[in-house]
């Protein structure tokens, strides 16, 4: 479905950051407009788009009505304030909180992030307008839904690990599925241990599936999930012998030097593939770039989206033009992929990723 009546302002031009609040809890910016949380895999590249970069080569900023838009980490402080005068929460970690947060803000349930993050809940009523996913709707998926999921860019999940043999570099799904199991302990007789990011991960969620699992699938029998606060896309939590899901566009935005912090560069550590001689990326280091082949897989690659309150942006009561037009990828929007360095587009290509299988919306969750 495409998205309609699309009239309010976005643009691509640099602008001062006067008039900036600040949350005193974690000193992200408290935005005027539009608020994202969610994915950890997406977080740097609209970091990128929201706060203005010139990756691409061009200086490229997103702004919705003139304003700035608040972009939100996945981790950081336990609590968030998005905007301002409105509650602290529970700081939404990975895809399934986003969405959870962005339900929350849409029917005024009380927001609890879950897992670790002991924040009590909130009323987020209005406080969040955009989810991060690196996962589509799954089995919420729905004509009738209240959410819609807009294509974003594609992504491709491989696996990282410390140590190991060069047998490490290529392990089938089969073996995958065998060591996440719990089965298969040792692998050219070093000692392999599963491990997957905290619940709710896009990256954990695609990642079982992928290597055999049943769709649906979050949990594996060889991964104690006890306590489990493993931030997603950072090599820096592996031990020797640990091996982990990564989403391949966060591995080369890391190794590229765009991202704040690499942690691909710790000592011994490494991304296997599980397609044999087809290789997540080519090219080295600052240089790095996705292989078109690896992405299309229709197993371990994978699109990602923004997530928004359907009714906001279709023609109807609830219409905020602002909002459509910062999802609308027709145009110099945050879903946008164009080739030229001053798109958006551009932006998210330096950050790993290529442009999605498909620019079709999908509906989910009948009921928030």
């Amino acid at each position: 479905m495409k998205i309609k009546k699309i009239i309010a302002m976005s643009t691509i031009a640099g602008v001062a950051l006067a008039g900036l609040a600040f949350s005193s809890a974690n000193a992200e910016p408290v935005s005027n407009s539009y608020v994202l949380v969610g994915s950890d895999t997406l977080q740097d590249s609209t970091n990128a788009l929201t706060n203005g970069s010139n990756a691409s080569g061009s200086f490229v900023r997103i702004l919705a009505n003139g304003s700035s838009i608040g972009n939100f980490d996945a981790f950081g402080s336990a609590a968030i304030q998005t905007k301002s005068n409105g509650p602290f929460f529970g700081r939404p970690a990975g895809s399934g909180a986003g969405v959870n947060a962005l339900r929350a803000s849409i029917t005024g349930s009380a927001y609890s992030a879950g897992g670790t993050n002991t924040t009590p809940g909130k009323v987020i009523t209005g406080q969040v307008d955009i989810a991060r996913s690196s996962s589509g709707p799954g089995s919420n998926a729905n004509n009738a839904g209240q959410l819609l999921y807009v294509p974003y860019a594609r992504d491709a999940v491989a696996y990282a690990y410390k140590g190991g043999t060069a047998a490490w570099a290529n392990l089938s799904s089969a073996q995958l599925k065998q060591v996440f199991d719990g089965t298969l302990k040792s692998i050219d007789g070093v000692a392999i241990n599963p491990r997957l990011p905290q619940a709710g991960s896009g990256t954990r969620n695609f990642f079982l599936p992928a290597i055999g699992y049943a769709s649906g699938t979050t949990v594996a029998p060889g991964v104690s999930d006890t306590g489990n606060a493993t931030a997603e896309n950072d090599a820096s939590v592996l031990a020797e012998g640990d091996i982990i899901p990564f989403s391949v566009a966060s591995w080369v935005a890391q190794a590229n030097g765009v991202t704040g912090t690499n942690s691909t560069t710790i000592a011994n550590v490494k991304m296997g593939t599980p397609l044999g001689s087809t290789v997540p990326f080519t090219g080295v280091a600052p240089a790095l770039v996705p292989d078109t082949t690896y992405y299309a897989n229709a197993s371990f690659g994978r699109d990602t989206y923004l997530v928004v309150e359907y009714a906001r942006v279709v023609a109807g009561a609830k219409y905020d033009a602002g909002l459509a037009k910062l999802v609308d990828g027709t145009n110099a929007s945050l879903n946008n992929f164009g080739a030229l360095a001053n798109t958006p587009g551009a932006v998210k290509k330096k950050f790993g990723f290529l442009a999605p299988s498909t620019t079709n919306t999908q509906r989910a969750y009948v009921t928030l």
